[in-house]
């Protein structure tokens, strides 16, 4: 009977084999030490501070910076609300402008 080499767990950061001496858990998944970051800020993450959405990692601060509730009382204030676009945490979808929008005042 042919000998078969056990397959190991892909990181889904590389793409590369993961081993038991370097595997960090999160999302169901084995990650490398050095892949286990976060997505935005790049801070390097542990199991108490990782959270996952759409398979990528983030620490628990850019994690609610970025799919956390929006609008007054959420740590953003009246400044926020009305010229933070989001655009620095990869947020494209929200146009915005400083421009009134009435033809009268154009």
């Amino acid at each position: 009977m042919p000998f078969k080499p056990v397959e190991q767990p892909k990181c889904p950061k590389c793409g590369k084999s993961v081993y038991a001496a370097e595997e960090m858990l999160a999302a169901g998944q084995k990650w490398h030490k050095n892949c286990f970051k976060c997505g935005l800020c790049h801070k390097s993450l542990d199991s108490t501070n990782a959270t996952e959405h759409g398979g990528e990692l983030y620490c628990k601060q850019c994690y609610g910076r970025k799919f956390g509730p929006k609008g007054y009382g959420f740590g953003g204030g009246a400044g926020t609300l009305s010229m933070d676009t989001g655009a620095h945490l990869g947020n494209t979808e929200t146009t915005m402008s400083n421009k009134p929008s009435d033809p009268y005042y154009g």
